[in-house]
């Protein structure tokens, strides 16, 4: 989806592709993935799901799993977690609303031990169940801070 142009007035797209143990959604600028966690307009999830479907990136079950969080979510979304692990450290995947640019960050963060819950600047590679946890968790209403 896309183009975007970030704050440094790069042009970026945003692209979720099927890679070994799961689904990537990562930025790209000429021709290369970015090093941050992507970026994309609310507005643009329902077309970005579509896309994975005719791609064959997502199957059946998946693509209209995603379909129906994003129709739920009505062009909004709040903050959304799918919590899992990565080794011996907590993890978090979260869809989370930029304030006032109409965009979303999808990106994992990490709790690292002392100090607290580190934002990860990467594309994100993870199984498709937990972006549909998250999204879903995203697009429901409030039911206690979500």
């Amino acid at each position: 989806m896309g183009p975007y142009e970030d704050g440094e007035a790069r042009r970026y797209a945003v692209r979720l592709e099927r890679v070994p143990g799961g689904l990537r959604l990562a930025e790209w600028s000429g021709g290369e993935i970015r090093r941050r966690a992507p970026r994309l307009a609310v507005d643009d999830l329902p077309s970005l799901v579509e896309a994975a479907a005719e791609r064959g990136v997502l199957d059946g079950a998946e693509a209209e799993a995603l379909r129906v969080a994003v129709v739920a979510a009505e062009g909004s979304l709040g903050l959304g977690v799918s919590p899992g692990r990565a080794g011996d450290l907590r993890d978090e995947l979260r869809v989370e609303p930029l304030e006032g640019a109409g965009l979303v960050r999808v990106a994992r963060w990490m709790l690292r031990p002392g100090t607290g819950w580190e934002l990860r600047e990467a594309p994100v590679m993870l199984p498709g169940a937990r972006y549909l946890e998250a999204v879903s968790a995203a697009a429901a209403p409030d039911v206690g801070g979500g």
